[in-house]
């Protein structure tokens, strides 16, 4: 009897665990910013209807997600949003394109977060 009462209670207990992971997302890797929630970003990008998705402004960089998965439909979406800064796009090195304008560079990174999810890091002068 106490054996049965014992693994019911077990059981329960890894059920609640089980969803509070599931409902908090704490299965995704953390995050490179502090300001938004695991589950906040997935609802985010989970509503959006447009490429890539500003997340916040944090540390001195503007931080958007995508869900797109080929990076270079990425770049081309980073591109745009940059060049209607006018900045002009040079090169990319591994993970970062760099862009230059009026002999300043800007290097924009990116990071994937899951196998479903791009996160984009941009410094926030870009808007000059």
């Amino acid at each position: 009897m106490k054996k049965g009462i014992l693994a019911f209670s077990l059981g329960t207990i890894c059920i609640f665990i089980l969803i509070f992971v599931i409902y908090n997302k704490d299965f995704y890797p953390s995050l490179p910013i502090e300001s938004l929630s695991k589950r906040d970003v997935i609802k985010i990008i989970n509503h959006s209807e447009k490429p890539m998705e500003k997340l916040t402004d944090e540390d001195g960089f503007a931080w958007y997600i995508t869900s797109e998965q080929d990076m270079s439909i990425v770049d081309d979406t980073i591109k745009k949003l940059v060049d209607q800064n006018k900045w002009i796009y040079k090169d990319k090195e591994g993970s970062g394109l760099i862009f230059e304008k009026q002999e300043k560079k800007l290097i924009v990174t990116t990071q994937k977060w899951t196998g479903k999810y791009v996160i984009v890091k941009i410094p926030s002068n870009f808007n000059d």
